[in-house]
This record gives structure tokens, sequence and C-alpha cells, in this order.
């Protein structure tokens, strides 16, 4: 019997999926990308089978996996607003609970080995402490934190009962685009902070939203950890590594380490854009934390992975680099 060495990424059209689609692509790997582009693009997707479809779509998935001889799922299919997860929690439970456990009956009948998951820094609510490890509390306080701890709930009962092994990345504030410039952040109507001010800073928006300046920080704004998409696509990569070499399963924050406030971004932004952005000042959002920053030691032990893109100068360029290009030659137009 052939061994089996298909690598399923479900959202790789996506944002963070379709990086790590080309870091794979790049190794060689074989790859089948499933995406329903609900906002994702087909101009991402640079390596590997496309087919469009969903990840709920447990006859269309079990097809996948036996014609593919999938040995590991790379799965980042999934809804990602907060403030719309507290306004329309449903959606965002059908869609990343409910799915992910239509995924994993699949995984567990096609006999899949390998399972890495796109989780959350969200799962972690309002960490007591200046960082978030991997031990402490699960507490969310938006339901996409609670959709997606859920997912992990599962994964984790899963891997106990069967020969699935699972890495979990905990992403914290993913930002900036491939440096090389052939795929970015095009998500339409985005929310993360960077993403929309490198919007603003081309003129694709009026002006930045900053939602709260009073909260218990140096500056009052909420401070992130901003990992460079390029460098949790390369983490992806090791996990893929680890699980192969026969790793454990395991559960792994991916972030820098430190953080940046809101306004540290603005200051950044507007250095590298040679000229100021408009601001607006609003009251907090909804099921926003002051602070998130990530304890990194563990990722960094396991996977053997560091960061080359940890400098924020560098992560708002390639971020407005790329909305130049989109400029220029829109996606999904």
């Amino acid at each position: 019997m052939r061994q089996k060495n298909g690598v399923l990424v479900t959202g790789g059209a996506g944002y963070i999926g379709s990086h790590v689609v080309k870091q794979l692509g790049e190794m060689g790997e074989r790859l089948v990308v499933l995406d329903n582009f609900s906002t994702g693009f087909r101009e991402a997707v640079l390596y590997g089978d496309l087919i469009e479809g969903d990840t709920g779509d447990t006859a269309l998935v079990s097809r996948i996996l036996r014609d593919y001889e999938v040995d590991a799922i790379l799965h980042f299919a999934a809804h990602t607003i907060v403030p719309e997860s507290v306004s329309n929690p449903l959606k965002y439970y059908g869609n990343n609970t409910c799915k992910t456990r239509n995924l994993l009956q699949c995984a567990a009948e096609a006999g899949v080995r390998h399972f890495i998951f796109s989780s959350t820094a969200a799962v972690y609510g309002i960490p007591e402490g200046p960082f978030a490890t991997e031990s402490s509390p699960n507490a969310p306080i938006n339901p996409y934190g609670t959709s997606k701890l859920m997912s992990e709930w599962m994964l984790r009962d899963l891997s106990a009962a069967s020969n699935l092994r699972h890495v979990i990345l905990r992403y914290f504030n993913v930002a900036g685009s491939d440096p090389a410039g052939h795929i970015g952040q095009s998500t339409q109507n985005a929310t993360l902070l960077i993403k929309v001010a490198a919007e603003v800073a081309v003129g694709k928006r009026e002006k930045l939203l900053v939602f709260g300046t009073d909260y218990p920080t140096p500056d009052g704004t909420g401070v992130r950890d901003y990992i460079h998409v390029s460098d949790l696509a390369d983490a992806h990569v090791r996990a893929l590594e680890y699980l192969r070499n026969g790793g454990e399963s395991v559960t792994l924050n991916a972030g820098y380490g430190h953080g940046y406030s809101v306004r540290e971004v603005i200051d950044t932004v507007n250095k590298v854009n040679g000229r100021p952005i408009a601001v607006e000042e609003q009251p907090r959002r909804a099921g926003d934390p002051p602070q998130l920053v990530a304890a990194v030691g563990k990722i960094h032990e396991t996977l053997g992975w560091m960061p080359r893109f940890d400098d924020l100068e560098f992560i708002v360029r390639t971020s407005i680099d790329w909305e130049k290009r989109l400029l220029e030659k829109p996606w999904g137009a």
C-alpha cells in the first residue's frame, strides 16, 4: 500500500492559509486546497489543486482525503471577526465549531494522522498577567474565542481516542504580507488594525477608527503582539515536520513575545507612509481585552522556530506595499 502523502489545506485561499500554501508549495509538498471563497481569493493560491467547496461538506471532504491520500490536514477555514461574533454568535458556532467537528469526523474515518489547527489567543480572554502562556486559564470573552476553544477540545479528545496527533497554534495578531509581494492580506472590509491603517495610508479608507483610549495600558490604547504572516506560515511548516517526525500532540502560542500599542502602530504607519493618516477615536469595542501578548518559549523549544521578521516597521511596510499593489490590480474584481 502506497504511503499517504497528500496535505489538505482548508481555507487555503484566505490570508494566512495562502501564505502557508506558498511555503509548502515551494518545498514540493503535494497540496490540495479547499475553500468556499467567502473571504478567500483564487489568485492567492499559488500551488496545489484548488477545489471550491465547504469544510462542512462531509462527502466532499471524505472524497478529497481518499483521492489525495491525505496524511495531514492544516485547518484554517473559519470566520474571524470578533465584533461580528458578538452580534451573530450562532454563525460562528455553526461555521467554526460544527464544521470543524465534521472535518474531524472525516479525518478519523480516513485515518489521517496529522492535524494542525488554526486557533487564537482569544481563547485566553483577558489574561491575569502581562503574558498569556499555554497554561493560562481559557476564559474567552467573545463567541469567536469560544468557538475556537470548543474546536480545540474536540481535537484534544479525538487525539486521545485515536492515532491522530495534532498541533494547535494559538495566533496572536497576524499582520503584514508576503515580502516578495506575490500574495497578501486582501480580505474585504477587514478589521485587523495594520491592514486597515495601510488602507487609510493608500487612500482606500478615509480614516482609522481607534476603539478605546482609556485602557489600563501605558498610552491608554490596546496592546497586541503582532506577528508577521510569513513567520506564522513558517511555524506551520515546522509543525508539520514536527508531527511527521513523531512529535506528540501539543498546543503552542504563535507570537513574538512583546507588544505594541495602537498608538505605536499608528506612529509606525505614519513613518513608513511619510505623512500622518487620519484617525478618529471611538469608545471601547465589545470583546476586546486591554492587552494580549504571547509567552513564546514553548514554540521555540518545541519546533525550533525562530522568527525572521520581528520588526514592526517591516510588518507595516509589507502591508502598505501590498495595498499599493492591490490599487493597481485588485483581487476578485
